[in-house]
């Protein structure tokens, strides 16, 4: 089973499905072999949408690549070629993992759960 991101014209992720596995061909209904390949698949469920605007990519439910599973919101960098979760604060900044980092590292070896603070800009418990 494959999972597959539909992405906007803003190449922001507006919804992720379960789809074929990229090695399985089917045959369509006019006799036509469709599949076969990841861009096959994604080719083949892009069309469906019928729309211009929405395109397809693979994600991985693993993180097996593009960074990590795609979600509502992520937004799909085509040169990265990997999906980034929306910046949970204006002052987070992107890290080498493509992934959000406070600018004021989480404490460690502290019991509690701690929170982030955007106001005070500092984890509060």
């Amino acid at each position: 089973m494959a999972h597959y991101a539909i992405i906007d014209q803003t190449n922001v992720v507006t919804q992720v499905i379960t789809g074929v596995d990229e090695n399985i061909t089917q045959t369509d209904l006019d006799g036509t072999i469709v599949g076969g390949s990841t861009e096959a698949w994604e080719a083949f469920y892009a069309a469906q949408l019928n729309n211009p605007n929405l395109y397809v990519k693979r994600t991985s439910y693993n993180n097996n690549f593009r960074g990590r599973y795609a979600g509502i919101g992520y937004t799909y960098d085509a040169v990265k070629d990997v999906f980034i979760p929306p910046k949970p604060f204006p002052s987070w900044r992107q890290a080498g993992n493509y992934d959000w980092e406070a600018p004021v590292p989480y404490p460690e070896n502290i019991e509690g759960q701690w929170f982030w603070d955007e106001s005070e800009q500092k984890w509060v418990r």
